[in-house]
């Protein structure tokens, strides 16, 4: 998810997660077949036994939830810094589309969840689980699907899980916090300040920032906040030099692209996968068909599939409607309700969301049926879209063709 550079020239971080991103989406795939596989196995004592050991002062699990996800959400913060100041989403004109789409794309999922959990205190507090979009699946998708979907549409969906991305941080940040400790709070907010200061007197080195980041993370975990949010903290404070008249080779310079430059390989090869493999198991031992007629289970599974669909087919409809947006271009009614269904597809984020509503194993076994079940919906149907729609608008355009070639051979 980060920016490349080649030829002298920044290459933006949406083309080149486009480019290159969705092998990562095609391998987070292939590692969760192999979770569920491997806590379905002989081997599932050792797989849940292993996360379960300590080192040091937190498990396995913790270590990769709790710190490893850190780094993944420190490229997350400056890939929306990045696309805010200098890339596809730098002036409202460009917002305005994926913005809203991926509102509405929070909005109605969660809505979907609590009407089927309306009645269940405990299960409603994973509300936002169905809210989020897996940027890195939903484009392995795309990336099997070739020429058939524009690129208009495949940046328009990079854009809209940025957004959605950012979404989920303030929902964590607000909503999935534990009781505060308030003088690691405090020192937690003397260290932001100081980043701040290294960003205002124009500190271009970065290890000073990954210094005091580390000491950041270390406290934010003590104040109850959830640690992964040190990583946006940091992420924001990373310069971004923008000197008016610059050159765009000039850019490559910059921390931030630096950065963005050194993480988006071990985070999407390497970090998002070991958290994949590490909490997609889920074991199918002792579970009964009923487990899918459960409100939790129906409402993860109906808010990403249905939920996705309304709010974001929805929204765009509304603002085409209106004439205060238009379809991405080359794109088709068919091919935009395909996009709006590939947004059901809630992974990494998504499971992330509901480790930290529930901490009973037998209700986050629930959480990643829910999730897979909606996830699987929406991305075999939304690829069936896509190729349908995509034939059907290429066999229009060569008919169109002919009709012209024809008409001036005449």
């Amino acid at each position: 998810m980060s920016s490349t550079i080649s030829k002298g020239r920044i290459q933006s971080t949406l083309r080149h997660f486009l480019d290159n991103g969705a092998l990562g989406g095609l391998i987070l795939m292939l590692v969760a077949l192999l979770a569920i596989t491997t806590a379905n196995s002989p081997l599932a004592n050792a797989y849940f036994n292993v996360l379960q050991v300590y080192l040091g002062p937190l498990s396995v699990q913790h270590w990769i939830n709790d710190a490893l996800m850190a780094v993944f959400f420190l490229l997350v913060g400056l890939e929306i810094k990045r696309e805010m100041l200098d890339g596809q989403l730098s002036s409202w004109s460009r917002r305005i589309l994926p913005g809203a789409a991926a509102a509405g794309g929070m909005a109605v999922p969660a809505l979907f969840y609590i009407y089927f959990n309306w009645n269940e205190p405990t299960a409603i507090r994973g509300w936002a689980i169905p809210t989020a979009t897996d940027i890195a699946f939903a484009l392995g998708v795309l990336s099997l699907l070739g020429t058939r979907v524009p690129t208009s549409l495949r940046i328009f969906l990079a854009a809209l899980a940025i957004i959605d991305d950012l979404g989920a941080v303030i929902v964590i940040a607000l909503f999935y916090t534990a009781d505060l400790n308030l003088l690691a709070l405090a020192g937690a907010a003397i260290v932001f300040t100081n980043l701040l200061i290294f960003n205002r007197m124009g500190v271009k080195t970065l290890w000073p920032y990954l210094v005091l980041g580390a000491v950041l993370w270390v406290l934010t975990f003590a104040s109850g906040v959830h640690a992964t949010l040190a990583g946006v903290i940091l992420a924001l404070t990373i310069p971004l030099k923008r000197t008016p008249g610059t050159p765009e080779a000039t850019h490559a310079e910059s921390p931030l692209h630096k950065l963005e430059h050194h993480l988006q390989k071990p985070v999407a090869f390497a970090i998002v996968p070991i958290f994949g493999f590490a909490n997609a198991g889920v074991s199918f031992a002792g579970l009964s068909m009923s487990i899918f007629a459960e409100p939790l289970t129906i409402g993860i599974a109906a808010g990403l599939f249905l939920g996705k669909l309304v709010g974001v087919l929805g929204t765009v409809a509304v603002l085409v409607k209106l004439n205060l947006a238009q379809l991405p271009a080359q794109a088709s009614w068919g091919q935009m309700t395909g996009v709006a269904l590939l947004c059901g597809i809630g992974f990494t984020m998504s499971l992330f969301i509901g480790l930290l509503a529930f901490n009973d194993p037998a209700v986050q076994d629930r959480v990643k049926i829910g999730i897979m079940l909606g996830s699987l919906v929406s991305g075999l149907l939304g690829a069936g879209f896509l190729m349908l729609f995509g034939r059907r608008d290429a066999a229009e355009k060569c008919h169109r063709h002919l009709s012209v070639t024809r008409t001036k051979a005449r």
